[in-house]
């Protein structure tokens, strides 16, 4: 999914399966919140860590839900790597 800046989303195997599992509601609420990522790669994260090679991920939440996600600005591309829910 790319936008009108040329950004495209890439999705994770995990996020992949996490997605597909949802009801049609839920998958289009994730799909919402992943656009307006790709929207504003540079949008300001609830938390950031370090993956086990030490990238810097993000996270933010919405909806119930929290994505992880990092940025390649280089290949302008948001990467997905896990989305779970939240309570």
């Amino acid at each position: 999914m790319a936008n009108r800046l040329g950004c495209e989303a890439v999705f994770s195997s995990a996020a992949v399966e996490f997605f597909v599992g949802q009801t049609k509601r839920r998958k289009q609420k994730i799909l919402d919140r992943v656009h307006e990522l790709v929207a504003d790669p540079f949008f300001v994260p609830d938390f950031q860590s370090a993956d086990a090679t030490g990238r810097e991920v993000f996270q933010f939440m919405r909806d119930g839900f929290i994505f992880d996600y990092w940025v390649d600005h280089a290949v302008k591309q948001v990467i997905v790597t896990g989305i779970d829910h939240i309570e």
